[in-house]
């Protein structure tokens, strides 16, 4: 075992309540059938929980439903593998209705695979003479509830989903965009979260302290309001299970508008736990957001905080410390600078006569300046991002000779954009 992943395990251990008093590390190419591990290891496990007086012993790796079984037999003690020690600290963390049945709905999955270790002498899959139970067998019983209780839960989180999906259309009409912290466990994303929004959101220097998502409005400074969203850490190894239960909140990053991935940067590994980021992005599809690459704890590394020369294929990347607020001032500005350029600037002519049309536009669009002409009119400048463009166009008070957009091709030239077709008029 590496001493990484050493002490990553005693950080998610500890996390989880337990205190550490031994470990054995073993390396083989292929796991024991029997007992992951060979006879010997297993058999020096079992002599350091005897000589510590341990009550859990924790494997670094999932482990079958046997191999738990019989590491228990010679140990003595209850055995656990990295599934089971996440299922319970998010457990511990989760705080929301929808967090606690995620958690719910993965421990029963987790636990459906183990009910035939406590059950094996009741189950009734063989025939013969003496093996034949009446009716149904605790085993089998303990199956069927299981399987109406994770049913229930995947309907009451469908529901929280439809719930969730609404509030995220509402957002998506009012066009602000959301703007979700990714990154490893323990990177600082609620203590950045907390320095940029002025929040007070639990945050601890420990693994997976943060569980349910938190969003809060941010104003950035040339742009307008954004939604910022606070998301649980990922881990390496995390369980295909784990994410397929967390699927509702993980779909917060995955409709994000921009992705602001934190990574340690007093942690040797950064690189390695950037790439694990990565993976699970790919997993739930949101590998192709825009996004900010920030190196948090820039104070415990001893560099320097601030935007980073070089070139870097997943985008800017800027050292930050959210303890003492080092370079969130460069994150303010180079996310307002990212989600502006998404928008172009455009002008609107209308009567002033349509009220509730002026209001959609500034519902909808960063005004940057409002004028009346000599004929009446509202004259409106504001920066538009395309999908607002059609959204514009469907208000049903919209008629297309309101648009006039500046040409980008010819500086002194107006371009009226109509449905369907394009005309341009020099300007005087």
């Amino acid at each position: 075992m590496l001493d990484s992943d050493l002490e990553e395990l005693t950080g998610l251990a500890q996390s989880a309540g337990a205190t550490v008093v031994a470990w054995v590390g073993a390396t083989r190419r292929v796991p024991e059938a029997g007992t992951f591990v060979g006879r010997g290891k297993a058999q020096e496990i079992a002599e350091s929980v005897a000589e510590h007086d341990a009550h859990l012993v924790i494997v670094d790796q999932p482990i079958s439903p046997v191999q738990e079984r019989n590491l228990e037999q010679l140990t003595k003690c209850r055995v656990i593998d990295r599934t089971r020690l996440i299922l319970d600290i998010f457990a511990l963390r989760a705080r929301t209705h929808e967090g606690k049945l995620q958690v719910e709905l993965a421990q029963l999955r987790h636990l459906s695979t183990r009910l035939v270790r406590g059950w094996t002498h009741l189950e009734r899959q063989q025939g013969g003479i003496g093996l034949r139970g009446p009716g149904e067998t605790q085993l089998e019983t303990d199956r069927r509830l299981l399987g109406l209780r994770i049913r229930h839960l995947q309907n009451r989180l469908s529901k929280v989903g439809v719930q969730r999906g609404l509030r995220r259309h509402r957002r998506n009409r009012a066009r602000v965009p959301t703007v979700a912290i990714v990154g490893y466990t323990n990177a600082g994303k609620s203590s950045l979260f907390n320095r940029l929004v002025d929040a007070q959101t639990y945050c601890a220097d420990q693994l997976f302290a943060t569980l349910d998502p938190t969003m809060r409005r941010l104003e950035l400074p040339g742009f307008g309001p954004v939604v910022l969203s606070d998301t649980v850490g990922f881990i390496q190894g995390l369980p295909h299970a784990l994410v397929q239960a967390f699927l509702s909140t993980l779909e917060e990053v995955s409709s994000a508008d921009f992705l602001l991935r934190v990574a340690d940067d007093s942690d040797p590994n950064v690189r390695e736990q950037e790439a694990e980021v990565e993976k699970v992005l790919e997993e739930i599809g949101a590998t192709h957001i825009p996004s900010l690459i920030i190196r948090n704890k820039c104070d415990a590394s001893g560099k320097v905080a601030g935007l980073i020369e070089g070139q870097w294929h997943l985008g800017p990347v800027i050292r930050t410390s959210a303890r003492t607020g080092d370079g969130l001032q460069a994150v303010r500005t180079k996310l307002a600078q990212s989600l502006s350029s998404a928008r172009r600037p455009c002008v609107f002519r209308f009567p002033a006569s349509q009220g509730r049309l002026r209001a959609r536009i500034y519902a909808l669009t960063v005004v940057n300046e409002e004028s009346i002409t000599e004929k009446g009119e509202v004259l409106i400048k504001a920066n538009v991002d395309a999908p607002t463009i059609g959204r514009i166009e469907n208000e049903p008070d919209f008629d297309a000779s309101y648009w006039v957009e500046r040409g980008q091709a010819e500086p002194d030239a107006v371009v009226f954009v109509k449905k369907g077709s394009t005309r341009t008029q020099a300007c005087s």
